[in-house]
């Protein structure tokens, strides 16, 4: 067998590793839920249920909405949404209507979304008339290349009651009247009539710009291909081929849509499936243990600190979790004791695998009928292959068991990063294989491990924190000469931001809550530090670089004396 392949030694019987994936535009997935379950519940959000064959039609009438805006081809269109049915209408309306979605997170700092809108050339921004939204988009409005925004109302899509009741996203706000805010129900007071895009090449036709993080600072927007999402799609599909039935599944949604890991696993596998998704605008505990036993709820995506948080929970011994047939937990590392306990709880099977953003999500699963692997993170899905190069940065491929550089190829994987040829080019290998930026090795049985990251990077509870940028928001302070941040351990979120400062010569002394009063418009919630620490002098190489390798080890033995 060739070496390249042996992880298909280890596949199951009912997947298919060269199984065809079809690739095709976004949109057609809800045709074809349309087509075959019109009637069923797509959407249940806050007790308010939307079936297939209405999504269809405010999907239509969104699309024709758009195209009066002058969204086509080249057309980008930012969506600033939480868990919300606008949020699915909007992605597939602006699909339909030919634009680009890009995403944007509501964790990020004011500045990195401005940085996001030009650099993507996002000319129309979809939100909310939350406060936690609304105000900040109004103010780039003025200040970036924006040229309108599109607003809804929570309560279009659930009673005002019931949003009340929820009272999980704020207060709204009172909207402004202008010529450049548009509401989001006026662009569905239509016919929906829009006008058809075909797509001759999916496999070319940029669909999301996701933005992720870099080591050089600013934030870069991987390309996504409608061809990538449809693919990484059929991926799932032929991995759950088994466990999930068309039409009869139940999806649990609280992780945030425009996270790459929820748009694919939530939105659109839950679409290619013609699942009904239960929409909540975040996570708490004791309302995703009553959905689950009310509901009957059959899929939980989620990511450690959930779990996590849900075995904490007193109430979980109380409730009826049964009819949980798949719990996946992506987006961190898993712990294993946190795995075993899961399933001895829930009587479902918590099920890990590997991906990121330039992957579309998928990478590795690990099979329901498999034996366990400590500290796997799975085989590569169908059509993917994952080899293992030297950290040199060179390209010779490691032994089975020798730790190297995770890369990957396969239709699921980026077109490159968005004006970025530079970055494309020193991420992909002369062969197309991306690098990934984590350090792994390869069983003879083709089991991938990850055991560190090359890129200096700190995963918070799923979500990627760069240091860098931290680093230059603390140096902003007047009493900072120097600040070097790394990420050390944290029962809650895997991993947390720690700084380690050097104060100017006679620069007052300021404490840790006065760093976080002055960061706190400057960093985004999932970037705040956990601790810091002032110090006379911070570690250097040689040549007088900063150097952080002194600080994790440190930290890594005062962990272990923790216990």
């Amino acid at each position: 067998m060739n070496a390249e392949l042996r992880w298909l030694k280890s596949y199951p019987d009912t997947v298919r590793w060269d199984a065809e994936l079809e690739s095709r535009p976004v949109y057609e997935l809800l045709d074809m839920a349309v087509a075959e379950f019109p009637d069923n519940p797509a959407i249940d959000f806050l007790g308010h249920k939307i079936n297939y064959r209405q999504l269809d039609e405010l999907v239509n009438r969104f699309a024709y909405g758009l195209q009066q805006l002058g969204v086509g081809p080249g057309v980008h269109v930012g969506i600033y949404l939480p868990n919300c049915p606008h949020y699915f209408i909007t992605f597939l309306g602006v699909l339909r209507a030919g634009g680009t979605v890009v995403n944007y997170s509501p964790l990020d700092a004011e500045r990195t979304l401005a940085h996001k809108i030009e650099d993507s050339q996002t000319d129309i921004m979809v939100t909310l008339d939350l406060a936690a939204f609304y105000p900040k988009m109004l103010t780039l409005l003025e200040t970036t290349r924006l040229q309108s925004l599109v607003v809804g109302e929570l309560t279009e899509f659930c009673g005002a009651v019931t949003a009340q009741q929820a009272g999980l996203l704020g207060p709204s706000v009172a909207l402004e009247s202008s010529e450049r805010c548009h509401r989001f129900s006026s662009l569905l007071n239509n016919a929906g009539d829009y006008q058809a895009y075909p797509l001759d090449d999916p496999d070319s036709a940029l669909a999301v710009l996701q933005y992720t993080g870099g080591t050089t600072g600013a934030p870069k927007g991987a390309m996504l291909t409608h061809g990538n999402l449809a693919t990484s799609c059929a991926q799932l599909q032929e991995v759950l081929d088994s466990s999930l039935q068309p039409g009869q599944e139940r999806v649990l949604a609280v992780l945030p849509p425009f996270h790459i890991y929820a748009l694919m696993i939530n939105m659109l596998f839950s679409l290619r499936m013609a699942s009904e998704v239960y929409l909540h605008p975040r996570f708490d505990a004791e309302t995703v243990l009553n959905e689950i036993h009310h509901s009957r709820i059959t899929t939980f995506p989620g990511v450690p600190t959930m779990f996590i948080g849900l075995l904490a929970h007193p109430l979980t011994a109380e409730r009826d979790l049964t009819s949980l047939k798949m719990c996946n937990s992506g987006g961190a590392p898993l712990p294993l004791d946190v795995q075993q306990r899961y399933q001895q709880v829930a009587g479902c099977a918590l099920r890990e695998g590997w991906g990121m953003t330039e992957t579309t999500t998928s990478g590795t699963f690990t099979p329901k009928e498999a034996e366990p692997h400590p500290g796997s993170c799975g085989l590569p899905v169908p059509g993917a292959r994952i080899k293992i190069v030297a950290l040199d940065g060179g390209e010779s491929e490691m032994l089975a068991g020798e730790k190297g550089e995770v890369c990957i190829a396969g239709p699921n994987v980026t077109a490159g990063y968005w004006k970025r040829p530079d970055a494309t080019a020193e991420a992909m290998t002369s062969d197309g294989f991306l690098r990934t930026g984590d350090v792994g090795y390869m069983d003879e049985d083709g089991w991938v491990y990850i055991v560190d990251r090359t890129k200096d990077m700190i995963l918070c509870s799923g979500y990627n924190v760069y240091p860098r940028t931290i680093e230059e928001a603390i140096y902003e302070h007047p009493s900072v000469e120097e600040v070097s941040v790394i990420g050390v351990y944290d029962a809650y979120r895997g991993q947390a931001p720690k700084a380690f400062i050097k104060l100017k010569d006679g620069a007052q002394v300021f404490d840790f809550a006065t760093l976080q009063a002055f960061l706190e418009s400057r960093l985004g919630k999932h970037e705040r530090l956990q601790s810091m620490e002032i110090r006379d002098a911070l570690p250097k190489t040689p040549v007088g670089k900063l150097s952080k390798k002194e600080l994790v080890e440190e930290e890594r033995q005062r962990q272990q004396q923790v216990g």
